[in-house]
């Protein structure tokens, strides 16, 4: 079969789809593999590493896209490369399956059998393809990294010739696989952390990494199959940010990561409770591309607040480019190889098998899930 991967067109994505070392393991597979030249410019990998890993360098797109069998992709499709793609072939990449609807139906009407990164289950024997888990960790690393480089304090407790520097004080909103990273880096870097999370399942993973869980009644909540946290009620909504307006007040950063899988992220921190914050404190929304979780917020920028800097950035994985794209490609590889048909060398399309049946969106004309 052959694997085509071209390289990513959105702007400022730095990430490659695909590393030398997973191109190596997939011609091991039996898979031809040919990339896009420049593929992995963004993280200094040149078109002369990928052609020593086993792969062919082209520079037309086109090509690339409309000769191959299985395409590889980071991000969604342009509705463009999708009419490129030869009927049958297999396009697997994040699709935003649940708000991009007329995208899953041209797939289907052009004969394609779409995978969705996002319909990856989380049970055990997919995590080793989960890219949703794989880069929200980076992204609450990189969350706590960038909070602490415009913050104009430091993050740990210091004992100086002028006195003791209390710890920064860190609270995190939402302990899901973005939140828990946020937790171990920024007390990694020796800050005071407090977290918070609608599931009280959650409490002892908190408190393992050394973090105070911060309780706040909201009567019956719970989680999905997934281990998503459920959505709240208007009145558990009201009632968690009555109950959060004190420790945002008292923090230097506050981090939010709170997602509700297929629906708009809920807003927590109103503007209201960043008004109640000191001046000179930090917000990060890593829920902003799926809605936000703060009142005040803005896709793409940083805006101020009553003197409280609020951070709606992009694509925050992307600022670690490099470990992105090895986890990403990791993702992918673990993927294919697991649907591997290794007397045949080729890719299965196992209808039957739990993992496939969640995460094949678009097969033979058809969008195959209700979302």
């Amino acid at each position: 079969m052959l694997i085509g991967i071209p390289k990513e067109t959105a702007p400022g994505e730095l990430r490659a789809v695909v590393v030398p070392n997973d191109v190596v393991r997939l011609v091991k597979l039996g898979a031809t593999v040919t990339i896009e030249s420049g593929l992995g410019a963004g993280i200094r990998v040149t078109d002369s590493d990928y052609e020593k890993a086993g792969a062919s360098v082209s520079t037309d797109r086109k090509a690339v896209i409309g000769n191959s069998d299985i395409v590889l992709r980071l991000r969604k499709p342009s509705t463009d490369d999708v009419s490129l793609l030869k009927p049958g072939a297999i396009h697997i990449s994040f699709l935003d399956p649940f708000n991009e609807k007329p995208l899953l139906q041209h797939l289907a009407a052009h004969g394609t059998s779409a995978i969705s990164m996002e319909l990856i289950p989380r049970s055990t024997r997919a995590q080793k393809m989960d890219a949703l888990s794989s880069q929200a960790s980076l992204a609450g690393y990189a969350a706590v990294i960038l909070a602490a480089e415009r913050t104009d304090r430091v993050l740990p407790m210091m004992t100086t010739p002028a006195g003791t520097i209390n710890p920064a004080r860190v609270f995190i909103v939402g302990v899901g696989v973005a939140g828990l990273q946020a937790i171990a880096t920024a007390k990694r870097l020796g800050a005071r952390v407090d977290a918070f999370d609608t599931r009280p399942t959650v409490a002892e993973q908190v408190k393992s990494l050394g973090a105070r869980f911060f309780e706040i009644d909201l009567g019956e909540t719970g989680q999905t199959k997934d281990g998503y946290a459920k959505a709240l009620t208007e009145e558990q909504l009201q009632k968690q940010r009555e109950g959060m307006a004190k420790q945002c007040a008292i923090s230097d950063v506050v981090i939010t990561t709170a997602q509700v899988f297929g629906r708009k992220a809920p807003t927590i921190i109103t503007r209201d409770m960043v008004q109640g914050m000191r001046p000179g404190s930090i917000v990060v929304d890593l829920a902003i591309e799926t809605g936000g979780n703060v009142e005040g917020a803005e896709l793409g920028k940083e805006v101020e607040i009553n003197g409280v800097r609020v951070f709606g950035l992009e694509n925050m994985p992307g600022r670690v480019a490099v470990h992105a794209s090895q986890m990403y490609s990791a993702n992918l590889y673990n993927l294919i190889e697991e649907f591997w048909d290794k007397e045949n060398k080729l890719f299965k399309l196992d209808l039957e098998d739990d993992i496939m049946q969640s995460c094949l969106i678009t097969h033979q004309g058809a969008v195959r899930r209700e979302l």
